[in-house]
């Protein structure tokens, strides 16, 4: 087989051949796809042929080669992501030299005398599990040390979420985020920066006011409306339907929509659209559930006329009596 009559490309395991054509037209489908099957067949060959052509090397799992650059440009829905610029505390660690240790997530609790995890709800060292804390000769006298401990907690978290709005709004600048989260992060209300926040223009507002409005369960179908507020643009595709009365042209798309399902079921492949065997199955089931239902209604009427045959045989007793 000749690899040079096709065009390779390997960086995306992908070949062509430009001057195929079909020797005849094939006259129905099943020639078609074995037509197919037969050309494809004969390019993966050709790229088989070319990947053990290039160097390898040895490996436990078998010979591993290194391809080269893909040579067909493929379209990309997206952007290439831009790098998010460093943070104060990713800056000073590499001014600085310090290096991030991955730490274990299980931390042994000498409290407890077990293991627990380093961060999160029942972490180690937690202020829930300790019944008496140490004072220091710093501690103010009359002081609460749960208290303490709860506020400076709670000024740290205060702290962190300042400084991550703050690395946000400077990704903000450099053009690194989203067009919402970018919208979103020149809004935020930080004090102590020197620049002024961008400001916004009529249509990013509508659009975050609209992603706002639909960010609901029922998409902002049951929220209350502000006064002057329009209807939120619906993002997707309705739904196209039939309509009820046929007008010019309406006869020949219905007809269409029939044909379509008729080939479907007529195609080769109708086993997969209708299963014989769950039809009669659920025809059997049905047909049993009929009459266990036409028996239990013959069941009672029967027994409502018990009663009363049992009555007439205890009158004639006693007036035999």
């Amino acid at each position: 087989m000749e690899a040079g009559k096709y065009e390779m490309d390997l960086g995306n395991l992908m070949a062509f051949d430009p001057n195929h054509h079909f020797p005849q037209i094939p006259s129905s489908r099943d020639e078609l796809v074995k037509e197919c099957l037969q050309k494809s067949t004969e390019l993966v060959q050709a790229i088989a042929d070319a990947l053990f052509n290039l160097p390898s090397t040895a490996d436990l799992d078998g010979p591993l080669v290194q391809l080269p650059q893909p040579t067909t440009r493929l379209p990309r829905e997206k952007h290439i992501p831009r790098p998010k610029p460093p943070t104060k505390w990713e800056e000073f660690a590499k001014k600085k030299g310090i290096k991030n240790r991955k730490k274990d997530k299980i931390v042994y609790d000498e409290q407890t005398g077990t293991w627990k995890r380093r961060h999160g709800y029942d972490r180690v060292n937690d202020d829930k599990d300790l019944p008496i804390i140490e004072a220091k000769m710093s501690d103010e006298p009359g002081e609460d040390p749960f208290s303490k401990r709860k506020n400076e907690k709670k000024k740290r978290v205060e702290k962190q979420e300042k400084n991550r709005l703050q690395n946000l709004k400077q990704a903000a600048k450099v053009d690194a985020l989203p067009s919402h989260v970018q919208l979103a992060a020149t809004a935020l209300p930080i004090t102590g920066t020197q620049s002024l926040p961008k400001k916004a223009s009529k249509d990013e507002l509508e659009n975050v006011a609209g992603m706002a409005a639909t960010a609901t369960a029922s998409g902002g179908k049951f929220d209350k409306k502000l006064q002057g507020e329009k209807p939120a643009k619906h993002p997707g595709k309705y739904r196209k339907f039939l309509p009820v009365v046929e007008g010019k042209g309406m006869g020949t798309q219905e007809q269409q929509q029939t044909e379509k399902i008729l080939n479907k079921l007529i195609s080769k492949n109708s086993h997969e659209i209708l299963d014989v065997d769950k039809a009669v199955t659920m025809f059997n089931v049905k047909s049993e559930k009929q009459r266990r239902k036409a028996k239990e209604s013959g069941s009672s009427t029967s027994s409502k006329f018990k009663p009363k045959t049992k009555s007439l045989k205890k009158s004639s007793k006693k007036k035999g009596h």
